[in-house]
């Protein structure tokens, strides 16, 4: 029962990460800004960041499976 949870979690987070990530990826390609009314190396900086982060949140909630 407890494997559900993390299951649930574990996808949440890898999803939402890498979709961060490839959001971020595809916008530095077309030269679009990231976030509007911020520095453009600072939106990129955070959303790689907490894109990385929640992607390696994600691994870990399934590592504990």
């Amino acid at each position: 029962m407890e494997s559900g949870p993390a299951i649930f979690a574990g996808t949440a987070f890898t999803l939402f990460g890498a979709g961060l990530l490839l959001w971020t990826g595809a916008r530095l390609k077309h030269r679009a800004p990231v976030a509007h009314g911020v520095s453009p190396a600072t939106a990129v900086a955070f959303a790689a960041l907490f894109g990385a982060l929640f992607l390696a949140l994600g691994v870990w909630c399934f590592g504990r499976l």
